[in-house]
């Protein structure tokens, strides 16, 4: 019989349901796991599920009973992947479920931000709107989003989705070839242009070790447009730090991010520092958490677990 144990359980809401395993199981759930629990919790098991809590190397050779490491996301950057292989703990994530809720979240920020919603709403909390005398004042610049340059990093299933809605705004999409390389086809447009020309740049990429700061100062340098920077993908991607140098010196517009480079960030962190500002908007990882992508992901993350245990493994990492 299979022991079950999820580390993490309040990483989904509490409405979302988890289906029962169609096998012969025991399933224990925590709420939340810190670094020193995680050895003690999975003693035994044979099947984790994490969300964000970390398994590295040295506790899962701790682990002779565990066979799949059940990732309840996209990113298993958690997960020492690489011990797993050499121990043979099969690793799973969950695909695709996100396709609407992180592109809509996205647009929510660039909306927000060339629209300056928030900028606004504030005013008119302090009533500036009876001090204006009129109908409308225009305290904050207006942007469309059509006829905009659309920067989009990273070409997976939150690119393409991401780019089709660009087009239903009327904005241009450009898909940025990866970083440093050159010659990967008509997707996609050159980094150095994609940087140059943006009015928005938009990140959907995987945080590797590659990807890690791919926007620091002197990206943030060569954006001649002054673009939006939109981050649902992952804090590291972007330098917090430059960030703020960018903003301070207006390379940039403005920065909606739904991620931070270490969750949660703390108070004095480079982008918590900048978070009241008008031009930034930051939210605490929600991006992918519509009702509707949590429960795709939980029976996703389920099903998973079921083709593994029938010798038939999905989504294998």
């Amino acid at each position: 019989m299979h022991k079950i144990v999820f580390l993490d359980r309040a990483t989904l809401a509490p409405q979302i349901r988890l289906r029962v395993p169609s096998f012969a199981h025991e399933w224990i759930e925590y709420d939340r796991t810190t670094p020193d629990q995680v050895a003690e919790r999975l003693a035994g098991a044979t099947i984790a599920i994490t969300n964000k809590v970390a398994l590295p190397g040295e506790v899962l050779k701790m682990l002779p009973n565990l066979t799949l490491v059940a990732v309840a996301a996209t990113g298993t950057d958690c997960v020492d992947k690489a011990v797993c292989r050499q121990i043979g703990i099969v690793v799973s994530n969950i695909r695709g479920y996100a396709a609407n809720t992180v592109p809509e979240h996205a647009f929510a920020l660039m909306l927000a931000l060339r629209r300056n919603l928030i900028a606004y709403r504030e005013d008119v909390l302090a009533g500036e709107w009876q001090k204006s005398g009129q109908f409308c004042f225009f305290n904050h610049t207006i942007r469309d989003l059509a006829d905009a340059r659309l920067g989009i990093i990273g070409e997976g299933v939150l690119g393409q989705r991401v780019a089709e809605i660009g087009k239903a705004f009327g904005m241009v999409p450009m898909f940025a070839a990866h970083k440093g390389r050159t010659g990967q086809g008509g997707l996609y447009t050159p980094w150095e242009d994609v940087l140059a020309t943006s009015d928005v740049i938009t990140l959907h990429s995987p945080l590797t070790e590659r990807t890690r700061n791919m926007l620091a100062l002197p990206e943030f340098r060569a954006m001649a447009r002054r673009p939006l920077i939109i981050n649902t993908g992952r804090g590291g991607l972007v330098d917090e730090a430059d960030l703020v140098t960018a903003l301070d010196e207006g390379l940039v517009s403005g920065a909606g991010f739904d991620v931070a480079d270490g969750e949660p960030p703390s108070m004095d962190s480079p982008l918590m520092r900048v978070a009241s500002r008008h031009n930034v908007i930051v939210t605490p990882h929600v991006a992918w958490a519509s009702n509707e992508a949590q429960q795709t992901l939980a029976d996703q993350l389920i099903g998973n677990i079921e083709w593994f245990v029938e010798g038939a493994p999905v989504n294998v990492v």
